[in-house]
């Protein structure tokens, strides 16, 4: 196993780990992008380009842009402001 799938998968790991213990609901979006843009270019390593842009399109792009969006209608969309 090359060096560069360890650290993707690390880095896959933490940002799972992050979205997970995160209280701010906007950071555990951009660590779920994290974790998708990861897995593209884990696809990329395994040359499979076409799933490694569907990856990215839609679980990195499309999923943070709904989840970003339904975060906003429901109010929780608070970057750095204080706990209510």
């Amino acid at each position: 196993m090359s060096w560069l799938v360890l650290l993707l998968v690390m880095l896959m790991l933490i940002a799972a780990l992050a979205t997970l213990l995160m209280r701010n609901a906007v950071a555990a979006v951009a660590a779920f992008a994290v974790v998708s843009l990861a897995l593209s270019l884990l696809f990329v390593w395994l040359r499979a380009p076409d799933v490694a842009l569907t990856e990215a399109a839609v679980g990195g792009g499309l999923s943070s842009l709904i989840l970003a969006l339904a975060l906003r209608r429901l109010g929780l969309w608070r970057i750095g402001g204080t706990d209510e």
